[in-house]
């Protein structure tokens, strides 16, 4: 049985790890073993991120809506809470983008709030 020589594989692992960290600064970027540390370490804070960028999102619709609603003589409490009573069902990126392009529809919306709670 012939023996197996692995180059081709290693090789093909090196080059894929490598093309990744394409961009890196120093010996990050050419040498395979600070290359693989550098790259599993920005792949953890690709995962982590992905789900941060939810979070820190919501939280900027919030205070748009927030200041919106202060400016019409509200607390963003109150406004989601009329809002829910008022069975009225749209989401935060909808509303933080109404108070920041349409203002004048927001209006409405929060007086048409007002009048139901």
């Amino acid at each position: 049985m012939a023996r197996v020589k692995r180059g081709v594989t290693t090789h093909a692992r090196h080059k894929k790890v490598l093309k990744m960290a394409k961009g890196y600064r120093g010996r990050s970027s050419t040498c395979f073993r600070s290359a693989i540390q550098r790259v599993e370490k920005a792949l953890q804070y690709a995962y982590r991120d992905r789900r941060m960028k939810k979070r820190n999102f919501r939280a900027l619709w919030i205070q748009r809506i927030n200041a919106a609603v202060r400016e019409l003589g509200l607390t963003y409490s109150v406004f989601m809470n009329a809002l829910h009573k008022s069975n009225i069902e749209v989401d935060r990126k909808v509303l933080a983008d109404l108070a920041m392009n349409q203002p004048e529809s927001f209006k409405a919306l929060v007086e048409q709030v007002q009048k139901a709670a």
